[in-house]
Parts: C-alpha cells; structure tokens; sequence
C-alpha cells in the first residue's frame, strides 16, 4: 500500500470570485461563506462591462467582500483588462486554461453556469494558474512576437518579388541565391529604373557573381514591361519599410532587455550574495548555445521570463512548453501521448535553433544524429529543442553558469563497452555468423 503525506494546504479558498469572460463584458461570480451560518455559501452572479471604470469597480467590490483569488478563463486577449487592472488593484488573480475547467457534459451551456462553476473549481482547489509574466515581460513578448510576425511577413513579400519576376520571364532567383543582396537587390532597382538590357543588368554583379555574367544574362533576359516595374516598386517599397519597422522593434528590445533583471535569488540557493543579473546579459549567455543566436535568445527570455522560480526544475519547464511526451498508462500497458500544442512562439524559436544545431559538429549536433536515425527528423528536433531549453533553464537560473561545450564525442567517450560489446554481437549473429571473442591482453 503507498502512503501519501497530503500538505497542510489542501489548496481550498473560502472567499473566490470567477469572472466567464466575452468581448464586451464579463459575468462575474462570488462565492463567500455565510455570516451566521457555518458551513453555508453565499453566492452572487451578475454581469460587469469590460470597460476600465466598471472593471475597476468591480475591484473595489471585490476588495470590501475580502476575495482572496480572482479566477478568469483564457479567453483570447480579453481576459487582459480584467487581470491587469485587477492585480494592480491588489487581488490575487489567476489565469486558467479553458480546456482544463470545461463544464460537465450534459448540463446546460451559459455564461452564468460557466462562472459558477469556475468558481466552484476555484474555491475546492481544483484549478491551476497559468503562467503570466510580469509587466516588463510582456512589454518584451509584445516586442518579440511582433518582431516575428513582420519577419515572416518580410519573408511573404519577398516571395511576391520573386513571382512578379517568374510572371516576367525573369529566372533570376535561379541564378542568385539571394535576391535581396547586394548584387540582386541592385538589378532590382534597375530593372524598377527603366533598365532592360539584360547585358547591362548583368554588370551589375558583384563579388563571386561576376563569374556568372553568361548566366545572369540568360536569366535577365525575359518579357519584363511596365506594369511589372510599377508592381515591383510597391513591393519593394513594403519590404523596405518593414526592414525599418524591425530595425525599431530591434531597437526597443534591446532598450527593454536593459530594464528586466534576474530576482537577487532567483537560484534558489539562499545566498546573500546573489547577484542580479540584466536580460541583456542572460541574452549573451543563451547566444553562446549552438543554434541561439540573438533573435532566438531574445524570443525565449520574452517567452520564459528572466525569473526561473515560477518553474522550480527544467523538467517542469519542458512540460510547460509541451516538449515531452504524455505518459499514459492503463494496466500493463504503458504508451507516449501527444506533447501538445504549447506556446507556439517559443517552440517556433527552440524549432529553428534545434534545426540550425543538428549541422553543426557539436554535442547538440551529436544528439540529433544518434536520434535521427531511430526516431526520424521531427521527433529528434523536438529532443534536441528540449535539451536547449533544459541548457537555457540553467543559465537563466543560475547567474554563475556558463554553457560549456561537451563536444560531439561525448556519447563515445561514455560509451558502456560491455553494451556495445553485446549489441555488436548481437548485430552480428542476427546475420548468420557465429561470434567468439577474445579479449585482448592488456
């Protein structure tokens, strides 16, 4: 029989409020124990605007009824003001996650059941908080995730130039490994200028493309006309100005960065002498991991924060980023789940580093290959995602730690001989042939 020691704190909260979140407005439920009668609830439901005054009515309210936690849905961006200006007004206030409170099925769809019943979960304990950040986090995660947003649409209309041209005749992109470099984006604008010869486009070419001017004619050599100029110029023109827009967002990042710091003991380790740390330099550390560079360590402190408490272990962090399997099991069965969907900006980013480390010669690269063979591309990106962001718990953690290469013969150099040994034999005996070994003197 397993012995289970319950904390003191079962999680129950005797005065709750939950509010069932729409766009204009919010229902609102108040569960507190009677005045005269022990054992007995009082509940009140009523419907609040979600303008900023009622809202911060509805604190004050909250406040005189002395609400120990404030519970609301996760309910696009609107759950924003009410938490906000809730927790600036001084209440507990937790975010949940929607699939985790769904009502029973069976019993009747409302807004009025759903706040009862969110409140109902809320005052047995039966609810966890979702992570938000604090104030200057969000302000970077706005930052980041625009910046990504833009990127992408870069990305898009970059694509566009390249089809205006395919429509023209115009096979540069064949030649050119990028068009919007130097040599490219030059015939670019020359072609917008009213330039047609291709022989003269060609000359354009710098660097190692000098070496293919016969090609570069060939390619320039199209039915390029007017409107394909016109409609080149506005394209070129967007990508231009959302470069200008990132290098701004680029720039209030780095001026955010500067302003989040590490808690003084934010190790765990108790120590006075626990130093703070600014994000810009947790960014510098998470750049020195293969496959972060600063774009991508950026994302992950606006996606994590810079404060590690609210994650105790790396494995709690991991399962809230949904980069480990679900254990399931039922009888002597034992099988994986699916992770999850997790916050799909932060598994973007640990996506692409995990993609740029698996090239590279080191022990996250070593990691992909000895994965990729057994459990295919897409699971070993997700095992190697998952090491960086173990890797980047530490560092953020740890205001001392470093990233230290281990090198990419570091499972070889650990190797078990006797396993090897044995898997070898057993390789060789399932193709036929009869092994005996003799140890070598030493």
């Amino acid at each position: 029989m397993e012995e289970l020691r319950e904390d003191h704190d079962d999680g129950t909260v005797a005065r709750v409020a939950a509010i069932d979140i729409a766009k204009a407005s919010g229902m609102v439920c108040l569960r507190v124990p009677h005045d005269t009668i022990e054992g007995r609830r009082v509940q009140k439901v009523w419907t609040v605007a979600s303008t900023t005054n009622t809202i911060l009515e509805l604190g004050d309210r909250l406040v005189c009824q002395g609400v120990e936690r404030v519970v609301m849905e996760a309910t696009g961006s609107y759950w924003r003001p009410f938490f906000y200006l809730l927790e600036a007004r001084g209440l507990d206030c937790w975010l949940v996650n929607a699939r985790d409170v769904k009502n029973v099925p069976g019993r009747p769809k409302t807004d009025k059941l759903d706040a009862v019943w969110l409140a109902k979960l809320a005052e047995r304990g039966m609810v966890r908080a979702s992570f938000v950040p604090p104030k200057p986090v969000r302000q970077l995660r706005d930052y980041t995730r625009t910046r990504t947003v833009f990127v992408q649409e870069r990305t898009r209309h970059k694509h566009r130039v390249d089809k205006a041209l395919q429509d023209a005749q115009i096979k540069l992109s064949g030649v050119v490994s990028d068009l919007f470099g130097m040599s490219g984006r030059a015939m670019l604008d020359a072609l917008v200028a009213g330039e047609r010869n291709p022989r003269t486009l060609a000359d354009l070419a710098k660097g190692n493309l000098v070496k293919k001017k016969p090609a570069l004619i060939e390619a320039l050599t199209g039915q390029f006309e007017d409107h394909h100029a016109r409609l080149l110029r506005v394209l070129l023109g967007t990508v231009d100005h959302l470069t200008a827009q990132i290098g701004e967002l680029d720039r209030l990042i780095a001026r955010t960065l500067e302003e989040i710091a590490t808690p003084p003991d934010s190790s765990g380790t108790g120590s006075e002498s626990a130093t703070t740390v600014s994000a810009r330099a947790l960014a510098e550390k998470l750049d020195a991991v293969p496959g972060i560079g600063p774009a991508t360590a950026q994302i992950i402190l606006a996606e994590i924060g810079a404060d590690m408490s609210r994650f105790p272990t790396p494995e709690h962090l991991v399962s809230w980023a949904k980069l480990c399997p679900r254990t399931i099991q039922s009888g002597a069965k034992h099988t994986a789940g699916p992770a999850g969907q997790g916050n799909p900006w932060l598994k973007g980013a640990l996506g692409e580093a995990a993609n740029a480390a698996a090239r590279t010669d080191t022990f996250l690269g070593a990691r992909y290959r000895r994965i990729v063979k057994r459990r295919g591309h897409a699971k070993a990106l997700v095992a190697v995602a998952r090491s960086i962001l173990v890797i980047a718990w530490h560092l953020i953690n740890d205001p001392n730690a470093s990233y230290q290469e281990l090198g990419a013969d570091w499972h070889r150099r650990h190797l078990d001989p006797a396993r090897k040994t044995r898997d070898l034999v057993r390789q060789l005996q399932a193709l036929g042939h009869q092994v005996a070994l003799t140890p070598t003197s030493a």
